[in-house]
């Protein structure tokens, strides 16, 4: 098999390659580095079966020779990230899912969009099941990502229905592990950074908002298990267990061992209230169901960075 994964050198990206040339695929990783980074491939450049191709997907790609499969997981994902660069965010949700359908289409292959919880915005359902139309704001600050992943979603499905090309949708909720950039912007490694830095932990809010968190490991085995299956409408992939973010930030302390306070701060434009799975769609279809809770999990991922820690950041 030949499998061609955009935004390869990103967290989840670089996993998948690693996952893909495991059961013995050649893998394409295709990225421009604005938000990946070389170091997470490093260890897979040396396969004989693996190929990194640095470019903008928001511009069209030619592929020589057959490709079976073609995963779109290029995006920047964190507010920090894509409320620097809005514009590249829309077209790579737009163009550059375009243009990686086309490259499906003309190759044959089977497609797989990686979407987002983001497209349930502020969520009026709780927990958000896949036939949840999402409570967005399509001119608010976190629009660029919101409203790409939409997009990129109806011309997915808009390309399985004219042109009958076999598609699949995963909307990924809250995912963590190694190969997270502590300069992420995301809760986890803001609330891991500060504590191993010793600094105050920052809760947004009161901390009543809830994320639902899944290992990155667990996340890997549901896009396989969907790429595998004829089934081109959206699949939830995330762990259902919810938690506050005030009660994360405690169990971040108790696990590092760190004395940090917790600031709060005024909670940002947009952010969700909720965010919880409903994967009885990805248990029925796939027989899928995190196997690594988030207790084991949080501790590899904190090894992580405190090995990150001690090294001098390189992008």
């Amino acid at each position: 098999m030949r499998t061609v994964i955009t935004g390869g050198a990103g967290f989840i990206g670089s996993h998948l390659c690693e996952r893909f040339l495991d059961r013995g695929d050649e893998v394409i990783c295709v990225d421009n580095l604005i938000t990946g980074t070389l170091e997470n491939i490093e260890h897979l450049r040396r396969h004989d079966r693996f190929q990194f191709l640095r470019h903008d997907i928001s511009h069209p790609l030619e592929i020589e020779g057959p490709v079976d499969n073609v995963l779109h997981f290029a995006s920047p994902a964190s507010p920090v990230d894509y409320l620097q660069v809005p514009i590249q965010t829309l077209k790579v949700g737009a163009l550059g899912t375009h243009n990686m359908l086309g490259l499906a289409k003309r190759k044959n292959a089977r497609f797989l969009l990686a979407s987002t919880s983001e497209v349930y915005g502020d969520p009026l359902q709780h927990p958000q099941r896949e036939d949840y139309w999402g409570n967005v704001n399509p001119i608010g600050v976190r629009a660029c990502y919101d409203e790409a992943k939409r997009f990129a979603e109806a011309i997915t499905m808009a390309y399985h229905r004219y042109h009958h090309l076999n598609t699949h949708i995963c909307r990924i909720f809250n995912t963590f592990g190694p190969r997270m950039r502590l300069d992420d912007g995301r809760v986890l490694p803001n609330f891991m950074g500060q504590a191993l830095r010793g600094e105050p932990l920052t809760v947004y809010g009161d901390g009543s908002q809830t994320r639902s968190f899944c290992y990155v490991d667990d996340l890997v085995e549901g896009v396989v298990r969907l790429l595998a299956v004829d089934f081109p409408e959206p699949v939830n992939l995330g762990n259902p267990h919810e938690v506050t973010i005030l009660e994360f930030a405690k169990e971040i302390l108790a696990l590092s061992g760190s004395k940090s306070p917790i600031e709060y701060r005024p909670l940002p434009q947009d952010d969700p209230k909720l965010r919880q799975p409903d994967i009885s769609r990805a248990r029925n279809l796939l027989g899928w169901q995190p196997q690594i809770d988030r207790h084991e999990g949080l501790k590899r991922t904190l090894a992580y960075f405190q090995s990150r820690l001690q090294q001098t950041p390189r992008r």
